[in-house]
């Protein structure tokens, strides 16, 4: 990966595998921007939520063995591994690096706390860590499981891995669990040329409203093929 200023056409270059993609210059700063609205709202959301984060931890522990916190390693920006953080929501039994949407039993391994954490989405909150941190953003493309080589291989030809993945992205709000890895990075790929301000405060009101009514969200494969073929 490298990259370098044009100053006579005011573009960021980025070399990356297959090609240069560039981005304005509104883009560019908008970047930098977008960086210490992370900073600042993952900040204060850590704070305000605090005392629920504190809460959930107490359960997870009296009512399940194993660790409050479950970490597992992504894929990040320019396509580095980074490890995310989130609540345990299985048994300390179940299969690591493989994706809950390829698991043909996932109730198996789903608590009972873990699954009104997964449909409440509480279960990504400490990722806000992440964001702090600055492994993440609060709105990017969903980072994804390495083994997952599909999606991973159609984001490294659309270099969707120039930005940094996020809490919540335009994928989740478009389809979630029933989107194919097709049409996941085309939302990927298309969220990152079109990336923006106003873009992201659409995807963050438009994420609640999902969260909200459940849409789109199914746990494992058969599951999701059952409904898929309802569909059509």
């Amino acid at each position: 990966m490298k990259t370098c200023l044009d100053c006579n056409v005011g573009l960021v270059h980025f070399v990356y595998d297959t090609g240069v993609y560039k981005f304005s210059v509104t883009q560019s700063v908008y970047l930098v921007f977008k960086r210490l609205l992370d900073i600042l709202i993952s900040f204060f959301s850590i704070l305000l939520l605090f005392p629920l984060i504190l809460f959930i931890s107490f359960v997870i522990k009296f009512t399940s063995k194993g660790p409050v916190v479950f970490s597992q390693n992504r894929v990040g920006q320019y396509g580095k591994l980074i490890k995310i953080y989130k609540f345990r929501t299985m048994l300390s039994s179940a299969p690591n690096e493989v994706a809950t949407g390829d698991l043909e039993n996932p109730d198996a391994y789903i608590t009972k706390v873990g699954k009104i954490l997964r449909m409440t989405s509480l279960d990504e909150i400490l990722q806000f860590f992440n964001v702090l941190k600055g492994d993440m953003s609060i709105v990017g493309p969903r980072p994804i499981i390495f083994s997952e080589k599909e999606i991973h291989s159609l984001r490294e030809k659309e270099n969707v891995y120039l930005i940094k993945p996020g809490i919540t992205g335009l994928a989740q709000i478009n389809g979630r669990d029933l989107l194919t890895p097709k049409e996941k990075v085309r939302y990927d790929s298309f969220y990152m040329r079109r990336i923006s301000l106003r873009m992201d405060i659409y995807i963050l009101f438009k994420s609640v409203i999902v969260v909200l009514n459940r849409a789109n969200f199914f746990e494992g494969r058969r599951k999701k093929d059952e409904t898929l073929s309802k569909k059509d």
